[in-house]
């Protein structure tokens, strides 16, 4: 067993990953509670869990904002993240993933990998997180590892690496055999956990199934492959420290299995977290830019400082900014760069994180997860470091709302707190804009779903006191291009005393698969090159409004194919202004498509109310593309349009007397029909 004496070898930063319902809230419960962090387990149904604290999420039962905790197993620090599970807070996860090193995906033991479980998995992927699986809820009825397992090699393409077989099944489970030590670890209904040798009526299966996942191992990992050819198996130590390897290369997933409710399972979910996930120290030094240079900074508490805030809380006593610290060492009382803004900041406090409640600290080095007070400026996503070592890290990416409403105060008096309250908003959470409509002077809430501007309007009731009235919600459209022009010439001339403005062009227009992309196609230096930049930014500044309703423009290829300068009046300024209007003219002649949001929307529903969901999906325009029956309920899964999906879940209880389900994700956006209207 290799040796490191680096604090930071025994720190892990992890998230807790789901679909809604999976668990991970109740994971993240009996993991404190494991550890010795808290003295009672809490329930979600209850409303008496540490990180849903928030009272929406107690209401509702569901996570909508990520939480911080922090405690300690087996000699290690694990800062633990509980994510949301509801695609309208995926932003959460975003920026969660971001900072962490590693994390734990949580799946339904009978419904496998679900919509959301797929989208989540897919952002780690984008952010190359380590992660290991547990196949939650092995005590419910039609529970079957073997299938959760097939849904995750199938719809998520890893190579799952079982390292467990379950003792019974649903309601007689009563533990799991580690097959990597060969032992069986029992749990009685007090909770504690017994180590025994395997039984005797699973020998068989326990053996064929070790050398099942030592065949898997040597396939994927160069080492164990010559340790089981000269062999003809594995030992413990080489198959835990392959199994190490290829969970931190992302070449495998190590999978795991329990039930959370039932306190099964946690403590060996633990002990794989320690053993197979990463520490700050294994994973490849942060990545930076200067100046426009490249720059990376390691895991070292006595390198400069960068730290990235990845989000802010305001409570009743102070604005909190959750910073992971990628290098260098900070103290209270220490004045950071704010990257970002290009500003100072000076660090009030420092605070360790359990969830709604705080442990001061003096100091937070590389690789800790902590909170600070006193950033006045600091938004999600800015980078802050020593002074004397600038660095700019890559802040999470921030999707683009694809729903509205629009807000105003009930009392004339109430129109700056409504302000302040909305500003308050956006800068918890860069997923919410507020901008204010042009034509009607409406100030209008854009956000990730119908469920998230909920939220976000009842926090602005609850907590910021603001009396508002919410308009009907909106879907966000786009147009496009279905038959482009050709040889569209524009002139822009413009002479009223002094130096004029000329600027001639002309542009081919034609649909394109990628967004937006220009380019020229000038022969003979008719147009210079700095003119050709000014007629691609112009022509960017038109897909601000498209021609049937206003709305942004995508999904289509401008080509400057010859113009004409003057020697006087010709500049940046007139070429610009040429693009602008030219392209605005020339989509006025395009054949335009409207397009609109669609979502791929899973819904769950008894079998005998399968009919009765078709149809209405089939009123809401939707397209069934799949429908399979799992454990007496039918789950259906459609393409539907954002906008017919506003008031779906109350209609969906009501025909199924409340026993039906359903869950939605983005898909992109399709052709909406004529009818549709657009303002």
């Amino acid at each position: 067993m290799r040796i490191n004496h680096n604090p930071l070898a025994v720190v892990r930063n992890l998230g807790i990953l789901a679909h809604v319902d999976a668990g991970k809230t109740t994971v993240t419960e009996r993991i404190l509670f494991a550890t010795g962090t808290t003295h009672k387990r809490g329930e979600v149904h209850d409303g008496t869990t540490v990180t849903d604290f928030d009272p929406q999420e107690r209401d509702r039962g569901i996570t909508i904002f990520a939480a911080a905790v922090s405690c300690a197993w087996d000699g290690h620090r694990i800062n633990l993240i509980d994510t949301p599970g509801h695609v309208d807070f995926a932003d959460e996860v975003e920026r969660a993933l971001r900072v962490l090193d590693g994390a734990v995906a949580v799946f339904d033991a009978v419904a496998g990998v679900e919509p959301q479980s797929e989208s989540v998995w897919r952002q780690a992927d984008r952010h190359g997180v380590p992660r290991i699986a547990f196949v939650n809820k092995m005590d419910r009825a039609g529970a079957d590892l073997d299938a959760a397992v097939a849904s995750i090699r199938e719809r998520l393409h890893p190579a799952p690496l079982v390292v467990q077989v379950p003792i019974g099944a649903e309601d007689t489970f009563t533990g799991v055999v580690d097959l990597v030590r060969l032992r069986a670890l029992l749990w009685s209904d007090g909770d504690t956990r017994e180590e025994a040798p395997v039984p005797d009526g699973l020998r068989d299966e326990v053996l064929a199934r070790r050398r099942a996942l030592e065949e898997a191992v040597a396939e994927l990992h160069p080492g164990a492959l010559e340790e089981f050819c000269a062999t003809g198996k594995l030992g413990e130590r080489t198959l835990s420290s392959a199994l190490r390897d290829l969970t931190r290369d992302g070449d495998g997933v190590v999978v795991l299995c329990g039930s959370a409710y039932r306190n099964r399972g946690v403590e060996p979910l633990l002990d794989a977290v320690v053993a197979y996930l990463p520490s700050p120290l294994d994973v490849p030094p942060v990545q930076g830019t200067d100046d426009g240079e490249e720059q990376e900074r390691p895991a070292d508490p006595a390198a400069p400082s960068a730290a990235l805030a990845f989000k802010v809380h305001a409570t009743p006593t102070g604005r909190l900014t959750y910073l992971r610290i990628y290098s260098g060492t900070i103290e209270k009382g220490d004045t950071l760069w704010d990257a970002s803004a290009r500003r100072t900041e000076r660090i009030g406090r420092i605070l360790r994180v359990q969830a709604d409640r705080h442990a001061p600290l003096d100091r937070a080095v590389a690789g800790d997860i902590v909170a600070v007070v006193g950033l006045k400026s600091a938004r999600a996503g800015s980078t802050l470091c020593a002074p004397d070592a600038p660095l700019v890290l890559e802040p999470p990416g921030v999707p683009e709302p694809v729903v509205s409403v629009a807000v105003e105060s009930r009392r004339t008096g109430d129109t700056d707190r409504l302000a302040s309250g909305l500003a308050r908003l956006t800068e918890e959470d860069p997923s919410l804009v507020v901008r204010t409509d042009p034509e009607t002077g409406q100030t209008v809430l854009s956000g990730m779903g119908e469920l998230h501007l909920e939220v976000a309007v009842e926090k602005l009731r609850r907590e910021l006191g603001a009396d508002v009235n919410i308009g009907r919600p909106r879907v966000s459209y786009r147009e496009t291009v279905g038959r482009g022009v050709t040889g569209l010439v524009f002139r822009h001339v413009k002479q009223d005393g002094g130096a004029g403005q000329f600027a001639h062009v002309v542009l081919d227009v034609e649909p394109y698969d990628g967004g937006f992309a220009f380019r020229s196609a000038v022969v003979g230096g008719r147009v210079p090159q700095e003119y050709v930049r000014a007629v691609e930014a112009g022509c960017r500044d038109a897909l601000a409004e498209g021609p049937l309703g206003g709305h942004p423009v995508t999904g289509l290829r401008v080509t400057l194919t010859d113009g004409a300068t003057h020697v006087k009046d010709s500049s940046d300024t007139a070429f610009r202004t040429a693009g602008r209007l030219g392209l605005r003219e020339a989509l006025r002649a395009c054949a335009m498509v409207l397009l609109e949001p669609v979502v791929e929307v899973t819904v769950t529903v008894p079998e005998d109310a399968v009919g009765g969901v078709l149809g209405d999906l089939a009123a809401r325009r939707g397209r069934v593309s799949g429908s399979v029956t799992r454990a007496s309920a039918a789950v259906v899964t459609a393409t539907v349009p954002l906008a017919e999906l506003f008031g779906y879940a109350t209609r969906l209880r009501s025909r199924t007397q409340g026993r039906g389900t359903f869950t939605a994700r983005p898909t992109g956006y399709a052709s909406a029909p004529v009818a549709t209207p657009v303002r």
